[in-house]
């Protein structure tokens, strides 16, 4: 008897790990990207609202 383990092994050339891997850095970049907007936004410049903004008038 071979002393190969019973399970097979995952080879980097399968095409379902490479969409594991693609979806895994897409998820990330996306966290990223969303977290980077709310910290941006948070505390980015102290600055006035865009003129786009309706502001009330006294």
């Amino acid at each position: 008897m071979p002393s190969s383990s019973a399970r097979p092994e995952r080879r980097r050339n399968d095409p379902s790990f490479a969409r594991g891997i693609i979806t895994t850095i897409l998820m990330v970049m996306l966290a990223a990207m969303i977290v980077r907007d709310i910290l941006t936004r948070r505390w980015g410049s102290e600055r006035q609202p865009s003129a786009d903004v309706t502001q009330r008038s006294h």
